[in-house]
């Protein structure tokens, strides 16, 4: 079981609670990537957002970066959203910080849960899902080309005549990653292609996402990929603290922020205190608490999900750097040993 994180960027609040600078909230998430390397964390994920509080607009050069200030761990998008980006610059861009790692760069190609990319670069929202098909099509017709020459003709986009898309990845190919927020149609997909997938879980109990993965890895079967190809991950909100009051209370009021925001965005009702702790609880989405109950509860999610790499957000609403920092540790030097020893203890 890898243990990790993600972060869309987060950028911080002032004594008064308003948003500071966003460059800012870059500096942070570079820092926070080296910290997770320096205290052994498997994997940090950076997904695609462009808002004034989620500033990681461009996770390409974020993971280029890091990848160069970095030795072990693994560096992927979480998500990359391919359906409003051009497949090959996105290629290049990740091919360029895997060469930089020394072969450590993922790709997971998103749809994007948040449309704000479909006014921003000129798309109609009701191409969602075409666009998304044609893209992810060139996408893997890239890394699955032998050579650095391309051919590809698709709807949505100009052909490729034999074209060359350089450069290579560290070892020709790159791991590329569906994901999804629990979708059967992209659990299907997923497994037709051979992609491994990983289930970003928001909301409700992530045990009812097991039906999906069953899906996804008989999909795949019967398209006839290997066992080694459908690999599971699971993305969630979360953070680790001594104890669990602490991480309720450092936790929160991001929360509540984020949801506020994104409330008057999307016209949601404001956020309410009583449904934050009933997530923060077993069976909820939200992996919140000390080192023992985060481990306890992640190893408990691997019976129904058969996943292979557990990572959370933490990192949103303006949490003090100093907190995230801190919980990046515990999930790495306490979290992390624990699930393993629980996971050992159990085969």
């Amino acid at each position: 079981m890898e243990i990790g994180a993600y972060s869309f960027g987060d950028t911080q609040l002032n004594a008064d609670g308003e948003q500071k600078d966003t460059a800012g909230a870059i500096r942070n998430l570079h820092e926070a990537i080296v910290h997770a390397d320096t205290v052994g964390l498997d994997y940090f994920g950076v997904g695609e957002h462009h808002t004034m509080s989620m500033p990681a607009s461009s996770p390409g050069a974020v993971i280029a970066a890091a990848a160069a200030a970095t030795k072990n761990i693994t560096l992927g998008s979480a998500a990359s959203i391919i359906s409003t980006d051009d497949p090959v610059r996105v290629y290049q861009q990740f091919a360029t910080a895997d060469v930089i790692s020394g072969g450590r760069v993922e790709i997971t190609a998103g749809r994007g849960s948040s449309v704000e990319t479909f006014p921003l670069f000129g798309y109609d929202l009701a191409d969602y899902d075409e666009l998304y098909a044609n893209k992810l099509d060139l996408l893997m017709t890239i890394n699955d080309s032998p050579s650095e020459q391309v051919t590809w003709q698709g709807a949505r986009r100009p052909a490729i005549p034999g074209l060359d898309v350089v450069p290579r990845p560290h070892n020709g190919r790159m791991p590329i990653w569906l994901a999804t927020g629990g979708n059967a149609g992209s659990s299907a997909r997923a497994g037709q292609l051979g992609l491994p997938v990983s289930y970003g879980i928001i909301g409700g109990a992530p045990a009812r996402f097991a039906p999906l993965a069953q899906l996804y890895r008989k999909t795949a079967e019967a398209a006839g990929h290997p066992a080694s190809a459908t690999k599971v991950s699971v993305a969630a909100l979360g953070l680790v603290a001594p104890t669990k009051k602490e991480a309720l209370e450092r936790f929160y009021p991001g929360w509540y922020n984020l949801n506020l925001e994104m409330g008057k965005r999307r016209g949601w009702s404001d956020p309410d205190k009583r449904a934050f702790l009933a997530q923060a609880e077993a069976p909820g989405a939200y992996y919140i608490g000390d080192p023992d109950e985060v481990a306890e509860r992640i190893v408990h999610l691997h019976g129904y999900m058969g996943h292979m790499r557990h990572f959370l957000q933490m990192d949103i609403g303006g949490l003090p750097h100093e907190y995230l920092l801190e919980s990046i540790t515990l999930l790495a030097t306490e979290v992390k040993p624990r699930v393993q020893r629980l996971l050992a203890a159990q085969s």
